[in-house]
């Protein structure tokens, strides 16, 4: 008991430690630890000892020693807080006393320290050693100001926890202090008021605001006191000196404090080339830069570009040399910001001139010259120069000479170009800088005032040069008067050089340039005499013939009166284009490259060096690859490079249109108005081309949207966007035309699946796809005519009672899906819906039957005309008695990879439930047909997703096709009543009204679909196949399927029975499965092929590779998890059908549909893709636009208008 006294029963606790509370007053040995925690920690069990006092006395030998760390801790961190003080006090002093650019002091005394102090007493002397932390007078002490290097400067460095103080690590500024304002005037009231009526009273004397390192005023502080001037002066000019790690952290205070320009200094640069990437940085838009964005992009702060300041003065003189304060500011004047310097830079003072101990004054201003004594004027320094290039910055400004360019001419030579892009005049200066002493041949004095520094490249002009502007270099005075003196009453600058100018001659005056050669186009300027130091500013215009072009061009794209010829050829292209039909459009906008070459023109898409081949060979091609270039302005594209080269892109655009008739014209005008943009200079072309091809595309993206209906023209952008897939997708292809159902009708286009991959020959023409893809873009948009002349093809090659899965023109149909016909019968219901209100007289339109047996080779002279009805019904009554039969030319000629079995077609109706049913584990009949191809994983032959028995969207397409022709039937519109359930149709042979057989499939589809949300209730409900239950709430995706767990596989086939045939499910069952859709298969553009949890489930389709992996080998997966965006559309559709809240659902649907929107805004090839792998991410082996993607989504959006 003894033992245990005052705790010791326990061992010590984990995770647990202890730390030194700091004394708040830092007084020594003032700092303590937690007593509690001490005791919890130290005060424990120690097994080796025998007695209380041997337990406490290990207890304090451990506490010790723990003790002993922290204060080693604590020592080891302040040692390395003084070791970086020492550190930071010596590079001061370096600073102060030693280093060229500083001010290279020679004494120190009492009041002007050794080093900066960081104190001050308010009232008080230097010395600071009777002021206590806690004493009264301490109050009196302040901080001193200042600014860290590399600091975050959203982060207070005065704040509790700062070690700058401490470390030294703070660059004083002596003339003030740290003012503590908190963080709301709560907190200070009278500095917060009394700040407010100063900056206010400032605001009303000053037009602008110099914020001398803004970063740090804390931003709270700094956003109140701005708010507070511009009350008084709305358009306060504030300009801010910044310094922060990052253009962000830059931008973030722009932002939040209304900067209008930040300080940037060109004697921060280095070398030449730097000072040239901070010109072009700053300096404005780039030389013939884009006419228009489509959308706002981040941009650099503006700058107030100056050529020293108050810190760095000397700068040019001292790190530099005297010839380089010409070329500087020269460069600084010529940029396309705001810019400005100092009065010290300009006298060129060869010394820092300190803004708190400086005491002297300026010299005054005099009209003497030369200037003596204690004046200046446009003889001193570089005045005179100075003068002349802010009238020409200041001229530049307001006639929008916004652009520039530069070019790094030689390490040492910098070009400048400012230009105005509406006039296409510019200001070309070329500096010789001087960051180093230039040779003595190479200086200019009074006795030699030529050096004859010829080693410069000449320049090449194109256009004229009208004048030069100035010329101008720095000339020594030659004897030397005596080195230089300052003056101690005024503060006077270097009387050794002067500046040598000429400003507006002719270039036959210039001593430092000859015209070298010209030609209809251009001059070559030679440099005789440009050594360091000096610059020439040359104003160059175009050629009268390009001057006329770009007023002809500029009349076309602005329909103005500039210029008739312009104004003309626009209207003469709107005129023809009103005319144009659209597949003719499809033809000038799309084509991708399969399509181009198929025409066997030799065609191809074009291809730029460097970046590779458009997309389509029409309009659309150029504008996906030139839209990005001209959001970012990206000049330096190869597609850029590739227009300034030759004329090859515009030749192309031409050529392809002359080779139709009804485009030909066309081409004629485009051809004047390239003509007109090969005179021009080379570096214009990129801006001017993508000018005018944008607004041609424009224009006929325009035409083809008024060509459709209201629905599209009264639409949203995203119809727009999505309409424009029905002229992608609908075009003349030479491989791939639709049968003619009649000698007298000759389709002109097909739809194509996707692109490139299904864009001819027989890969073109899916009857399934063609179908799913009908309603959406033929059928919303208003195509009457071509939906119907689809649609009556696909009649005329019926065989088997089956629509064809590969049209092959109807030479080689293949009839191997079980779907096809019922999207088939589904397009026609809808058009007779939507094609009001003679829609229902497409039944009676006759077609010529190809295959009028099931034998026959394909007579396309055939005699044999039916009524689209009569096809529809034989459709009907062979599925009834049931299809049977091997695909023509069966075996590895027809596909290499299907196993014999596989080409056994069954197709019939299970009469005990009315459902659809058909297939074999070896084939694929509906959408998911992916048969494996790969030897090495051992799946080649087998199918990934037979879905044989009855699919469930068959099953919705075939209960809605019933209602359908039920109703028909009734109102005298289809003239049968039925069909026979047996190949005898005599009198009285089994027959089933469609009426009976819609209800008799109704009535079993929830039995044996459905399989419910409650565990007890589903395995009630499935029996002995309970244990296949992998997901409840939802609706089986088969029913008897070959493979039994396939049926209770969640995939996103059954919205689709949904959106076609609402009234097969009961509603409060379809919102449940609909919602478990929504959380599980839903992706962020389509929906995942397969439940995310089933054991074959992949979500990344990779078809080009092959390997072991069942699961995947050759795209195995394709239907098992990636996610395909066709079937979203059916979902949301669904969705709306069964909503409980329409208003709820609407905004739901609105929101899925926004990724769409975007998907669509990035695609290069303008349209939605066939798939994605999971969780939307692009899938390189889909096609990258297809037919019933944006089909499906126009069907949702026509279903919300309507």
């Amino acid at each position: 008991s003894v033992y245990h006294l005052n705790g010791g029963e326990h061992a010590r606790p984990e995770g647990k430690f202890l730390s030194i509370v700091q004394d708040p007053q830092y007084r020594r040995l003032g700092s303590t630890v937690d007593a509690t925690l001490t005791l919890e920690l130290f005060n424990i069990y120690q097994p080796d000892t025998v007695c209380f006092e041997e337990r406490i006395e290990q207890c304090c030998t451990e506490l010790r020693s723990e003790l002993r760390k922290l204060n080693y801790e604590v020592e080891h961190r302040v040692q390395g807080q003084l070791h970086q003080a020492v550190q930071n006090l010596a590079a001061t002093m370096r600073y102060q006393f030693l280093e060229h650019h500083g001010p290279q002091r020679r004494k120190f005394t009492l009041t002007d320290a050794f080093t900066n102090r960081y104190f001050v007493v308010a009232g008080g002397g230097p010395d600071l050693s009777w002021v206590e932390m806690e004493g009264a007078r301490s109050k009196n002490v302040l901080a001193h100001n200042g600014w860290v290097m590399n600091a975050d400067p959203l982060v207070n460095f005065a704040e509790k926890g700062s070690q700058v103080y401490f470390q030294r690590e703070l660059i004083v500024w002596a003339d003030s202090v740290k003012l503590r304002y908190g963080n709301s005037p709560a907190d200070s009231p009278w500095l917060w008021d009394h700040m407010t009526q100063y900056t206010q009273t400032m605001a009303w004397l000053f037009d602008g605001f110099r914020l001398d390192n803004c970063h740090n005023t804390p931003l709270n502080v700094a956003e109140s006191l701005l708010d507070a001037a511009r009350e008084v002066y709305p358009n306060l000019y504030l300009v801010a000196e910044l310094f922060t790690p990052s253009e962000e952290r830059d931008n973030y205070y722009v932002n939040r404090l209304g900067i209008n320009s930040l300080v940037r200094e060109a004697m921060f640069a280095p070398n030449p080339r730097e000072l040239g990437r901070l010109v072009y940085k700053y300096g404005g838009d780039p030389v013939a830069s884009f006419f228009s964005s489509s959308f706002i992009k981040p941009s650099t702060a503006h700058a107030m570009f100056i050529d020293a300041t108050h810190d760095n003065d000397p700068g040019h003189i001292l790190s530099r040399c005297v010839q380089d304060a010409l070329p500087n500011t020269a460069l600084v004047s010529i940029a396309s910001c705001a810019n400005g310097g100092c009065r010290g830079y300009d006298e060129l003072v060869p010394h820092k001139i300190d803004v708190v101990t400086e005491k002297r004054f300026y010299s005054s201003w005099s009209t003497t010259s030369p200037p003596s004594g204690l004046t200046v004027n446009d003889e001193t320094g570089i005045i005179g120069a100075k003068k002349l290039l802010n009238d020409l910055h200041r001229e530049l400004a307001e006639k929008k000479y916004n652009e520039i360019f530069v070019d790094q001419v030689t390490e040492e030579i910098v070009a400048v170009t400012r230009h105005c892009p509406a006039n296409h005049k510019s200001y070309i200066l070329m500096a010789h800088t001087a960051f180093h002493h230039p040779p003595h041949w190479a200086t200019p004095t009074t006795k030699q005032p030529y050096s004859g520094f010829s080693d410069v490249p000449p320049l090449y002009v194109q256009g004229r040069i009208k004048e030069i502007y100035i010329e101008g270099y720095t000339v020594a005075h030659d004897p030397a008067p005596p080195g230089f003196k300052q003056s101690s009453s005024y503060i006077n600058g270097l009387q050794s050089h002067y500046i040598q100018i000429q400003s507006h001659i002719p270039l036959s005056k210039s001593k430092m340039c000859r015209l070298l050669a010209e030609d209809n186009s251009s001059q070559e300027v030679s440099f005789v005499d440009f050594c360091p130091g000096s610059i020439i500013i040359f104003e160059v215009e175009l050629l009268p013939e390009a001057t006329k072009s770009t007023q002809v061009i500029r009349s076309f794209l602005e329909c103005d009166k500039a210029s008739s010829e312009g104004c003309g050829l626009w209207s003469q292209l709107t005129s023809l284009s009103s005319s144009l039909s659209l597949i003719d459009l499809n033809y000038i906008l799309y084509r991708c490259d399969n399509e181009e070459k198929d025409e066997g023109n030799g065609g191809s898409v074009y291809v730029v060096p460097g970046a590779g081949p458009l997309v389509y060979c029409g309009l659309q091609g150029i504008m996906s690859m030139m839209e990005p270039v001209r959001d970012n302005n990206d000049l330096g594209h190869p597609l850029c490079d590739n227009l300034r080269s030759g004329d090859w892109l515009p030749g192309y655009t031409i050529n392809r249109l002359k080779l139709k008739t009804s485009t030909k014209k066309i081409a004629d005008i485009l051809g004047v108005v390239f003509e007109h943009l090969s005179t021009l200079p080379r570096y214009l072309i990129p801006s001017y081309f993508d000018a005018v091809v944008s607004k041609v595309y424009k224009h006929m993206i325009n035409t083809t949207l008024s060509k459709l209906n209201k629905f599209v023209n009264n639409g949203s952008s995203l119809i727009s966007s999505l309409t424009l897939g029905s002229i992608q997708m609908y075009g003349h292809c030479h491989s791939a035309t639709l049968p003619p159902p009649l000698p007298s009708m000759q389709p002109v286009g097909s739809i194509a699946a996707g692109l490139p991959h299904f864009s001819t020959g027989f890969m073109r023409c899916w009857g399934r796809d063609t179908f799913i893809a009908l309603r959406g873009l033929l059928l919303v948009t208003g195509r009457f005519q071509e939906a119907e002349e689809t649609i009556l093809a696909f009649a005329a090659c019926l065989r088997h009672g089956l629509i064809p899965n590969l049209l092959s023109e109807g030479r080689n149909p293949r009839y191997n899906c079980r779907d096809a016909v019922w999207w088939w019968l589904q397009s026609i219901q809808d058009y007779s819906n939507m094609a009001s209100p003679n829609g229902t007289d497409i039944l009676q339109e006759p077609v010529r039957r190809l295959f009028p047996s099931d034998d026959s080779e394909g007579e396309f002279d055939g005699e044999i005309i039916q009524s689209l009805a009569e096809i529809i019904q034989e459709a009907l009554e062979r599925h009834s008695v049931g299809i049977s039969f091997t695909e023509r030319g069966a075996g590895s000629g027809l596909d290499r990879d299907m196993t014999p079995p596989g080409f056994n077609v069954d197709v019939y109706v299970d009469w005990t439930t009315g459902f659809v049913r058909g297939g074999n584990q070896y084939n694929c009949g509906t959408w998911m047909d992916k048969v494996g191809e790969s030897g090495w994983a051992g799946n080649k032959g087998i199918p990934a997703t037979p879905r044989d028995g009855s699919p469930v969207e068959l099953v919705g397409l075939c209960y809605s096709t019933l209602v359908w022709l039920a109703d028909l039937n009734q109102r005298g519109i289809y003239p049968f009543t039925g069909v026979y359930t047996t190949p005898n149709k005599a009198p009285g042979s089994p027959y089933i009204t469609f009426k009976q057989w819609s209800v008799k499939l109704r009535s079993n589809f929830e039995k044996c679909f459905w399989i419910p949300l409650d565990i007890e209730e589903s395995n009630k409900k499935e029996g002995e196949a309970a244990g296949y239950i992998h997901q409840r709430g939802i609706y089986k995706d088969t029913v008897n399927s070959t493979h039994k767990y396939t049926d209770y596989q969640l995939r996103p086939n059954f919205p689709i029975a949904m959106a076609v045939a609402p009234g097969l499910f009961t509603p409060s069952n379809a919102l449940t499965a609909l919602k478990q859709a929504e959380e599980i298969i839903v992706g962020p553009l389509g929906m995942r092929t397969l439940d995310p949890h089933d054991y074959q489930y992949n979500g990344y389709y990779i078809n080009s590779v092959d390997s072991e992996n069942y699961q995947t080998a050759r795209g195995f997966n394709y239907h098992q998890g990636p996610e395909w965006l066709w079937p979203i559309g059916y979902f949301l559709r669904a969705k709306l059908k069964f909503a409980d809240q329409k208003e709820v659902a609407v905004t739901c649907i609105h929101q899925a549909l926004s990724a769409h929107a975007q998907a669509l805004e990035d695609s290069p090839w303008a349209g939605l893709p066939e798939l994605t792998n999971k969780d939307g991410v692009e899938c390189a082996d889909s096609c990258p636009v297809q037919a019933w993607s944006m089909a499906t989504l126009l069907d949702v959006l026509y279903d919300l208008t309507n």
